[in-house]
């Protein structure tokens, strides 16, 4: 097995601001909770980050939202992506952030993944959700990168993401990638 360690991080993440699911109350969150654990694993790796940002930004409230992801997941949709990376090639481990929507990532995550090619990569998968988990964001992520080797993922229920620094670095212990 590689180590880790020697590897270039990037860590893409899909996060969304506005009204959000948090402990049974809708919030406005002025961060993203996948945001917040990005730049937390950002802080800890001090590895490259980037947002998985769709050109068309979803509704700012929640109902809406969880409509517009519900339909583009029944339609296999690939949402249109603002912005790209220009050295994919450069990195050996992929931190991939998302929250859990309908049981899996948003439909713009599953876009950048099927943008690059990740064979011999590694990739993280951690993802904020309020009682689902990671659902089975890992499944389709073995499904999209097949050659990748996809490592146990982190779930971190968003209303306790503020506070999460101990279970991210005990992830980030556990898998290899910090000592």
């Amino acid at each position: 097995m590689k180590d880790l360690k020697e590897e270039k991080y990037l860590i893409a993440y899909f996060s969304r601001a506005g009204d959000n699911y948090v402990g049974g109350n809708i919030l406005n969150l002025s961060v993203g909770n996948t945001e917040v654990a990005a730049k937390m694993i950002q802080e800890m790796t001090e590895g490259d980050i980037f947002c998985i940002d769709p050109v068309n930004s979803y509704p700012e409230g929640y109902t809406e939202t969880t409509e517009v992801a519900q339909k583009e997941l029944h339609e296999n949709a690939r949402p249109e992506l603002s912005s790209h990376i220009e050295n994919m090639d450069s990195y050996g481990l992929i931190f991939l952030g998302y929250p859990n929507w309908w049981g899996t990532m948003p439909m713009a995550v599953f876009t950048f993944l099927e943008e690059y090619d990740f064979s011999g990569k590694t990739i993280a998968p951690f993802c904020t959700h309020e009682g689902s988990g990671l659902g089975r964001s890992e499944r389709d992520i073995a499904k999209l990168c097949p050659q990748s080797m996809i490592l146990e993922g982190l779930a971190v229920r968003g209303g306790d993401v503020k506070n999460a620094q101990n279970k991210v670095t005990e992830w980030l212990h556990k898998s290899g990638m910090k000592d």
